[in-house]
Parts: C-alpha cells; sequence; structure tokens
C-alpha cells in the first residue's frame, strides 16, 4: 500500500523523531511511505483561537496536496480530530461546492497512526521490541474525538519486553490543550500535577501517548520534577525492534 505521511507541523518542528519512526514502522510492514513536501499546518490552531478565516486557506491548501494520496497516516491525533471535526463544516461554511466535494472525498482516508495499523492493517501485532516499564496517557482528542478506544493499548501489549503499567486516572486531561495552556498557565500546571502524580505512581520509566503536544507537556513537568521517567511517542516504540532498537 502506499501511505502519504502528514507529519504535522508540531511534529516536524519539535519531534523529527516520531515522523521518522512512522516511515521505519510502515516500511517495515511493506508499504511504501510519500512525504509531500508541500504541506504545512492543519490549521487547528488558527481554528482554535478563532481565527477561522485565516485557517481556510490551510484546509485547502491540505486538500490540494493530498488530492491523489490513496491513504493518509498522522501520528497526531489533535490534527486528526481537527479534520474530521472541522474540515467539512469550514468547505461548507466557504461556499465553495467543489472544496465542499473534495474535502468528502478526501477525508476518509485520512487515519491516525494507531487507527491505521488497527482498524485499516488489521494489525495489532507489529513485530516491535521494547524492553521497558512503560504507561500510556490517552490524549483528549484521542478518547473524545477520535474514540481510538483501547487501540493504543492492544498495540503496546504485543510489543515483546514490554511492561505495560495501567494509568490512574487515564481519562484525565494532562492541561495542554494547545494554546489552552498559554491562555490558563495556572489552570494548566494544576492539571499537569496531578497527571504527574498518576504517572509516578505507576514507576514507569516511559510514558508514552499518540500526541507529542501532550507528552511534552508532561515530560516538562517530569524533568523539572526529576522523576527519571521519559516521554516517547508510540510510534517511536512500535517502531522498535531487537536488530534496531530504539536509542
Amino acid at each position: 500500500m502506499r501511505i502519504t505521511l502528514f507529519i504535522t507541523c508540531y511534529n516536524d518542528t519539535l519531534f523529527p523523531e516520531t515522523g521518522k519512526a512512522v516511515v521505519r514502522l510502515l516500511e517495515r510492514l511493506g508499504h511504501s511511505v510519500d512525504f509531500p513536501l508541500q504541506q504545512t499546518c492543519c490549521g487547528q490552531m488558527h481554528y482554535n483561537t478563532g481565527y477561522q478565516q485565516e485557517a481556510l486557506p490551510l484546509l485547502r491548501h491540505f486538500v490540494e496536496v493530498f488530492r491523489d494520496a490513496e491513504v493518509i497516516c498522522a501520528p497526531s491525533s489533535s490534527c486528526v480530530a481537527m479534520m474530521r471535526d472541522h474540515y467539512l463544516k469550514m468547505a461548507e461554511a466557504s461556499g465553495d461546492k467543489a472544496l465542499e466535494r473534495d474535502t468528502a472525498l478526501l477525508l476518509p482516508r485520512v487515519h491516525e497512526l494507531t487507527e491505521l495499523l488497527v482498524d485499516r492493517l488489521g494489525l495489532e501485532d507489529v513485530g516491535a521490541y521494547y524492553p521497558h516499564r512503560v504507561t500510556y496517557h490517552a490524549s483528549c482528542h484521542s478518547l473524545r474525538s477520535l474514540c481510538l478506544g483501547d487501540k493504543p493499548l492492544r498495540l503496546l501489549r504485543q510489543v515483546r519486553g514490554l511492561e505495560l503499567v495501567e494509568l490512574s486516572n487515564i481519562d484525565r486531561c494532562c492541561g495542554f490543550g494547545g494554546t489552552f495552556a498559554v491562555k490558563n498557565p495556572d489552570v494548566s500546571a494544576a492539571m499537569l500535577s496531578e497527571k504527574l502524580k498518576d504517572v509516578e505512581d505507576t514507576a514507569a520509566e516511559v510514558c508514552t501517548a499518540v500526541d507529542n503536544s501532550c507528552l511534552m507537556h508532561i515530560l516538562g513537568g517530569l524533568h523539572r520534577q526529576r522523576a527519571g521517567v521519559s516521554a516517547r511517542h508510540i510510534a517511536e516504540i512500535l517502531a522498535s525492534t531487537l536488530e534496531e532498537p530504539a536509542l
């Protein structure tokens, strides 16, 4: 299968290892991966902050860049949620019937990484090896918008050497919320402190998630507390093998 990677601007700028891991994983599973260099932002930050007209050109650009893709994979539930929750109504509000049609045709081809693996490719065991004690944080978009359920956990349970430890209050927000953390820093910090306690209570070596935005927020708190816990996107764990272990 030809899979086109939408890396998201967040990962491209701050977490390039996640994109590399997605490519290694998908190619190991026998698929070819395309990476359109023209791709930019999905427009989520603009849209959620009230600049909805400014987000429209980004929707148009996304449709144009990815219109010929067979399958689109994005290692970010928040970006995929932006598309599924808002792209079609944005296109409808624009009054552009061609854009509305093209958006409706494209959206079913967009998948978050773990739902692509489980739902589209029918996989749970991807041949990964990661000998560490790991806990999983379920991001708000993965739970409430994409309804991923236990798909990420099913993948993690099949990773050889990995000890998966349940995170208490897994349905609670970590406090990041994109621009929420900037606009409401005190509330965000209070929410983060509760999440950090739950993570530390697991005695895990690594906290993972399907969104690097949450992991950046959590890792910052863990680092400040010198907790000795690292954070790693699930793609990097699933891409790790005995022959090529994650560093």
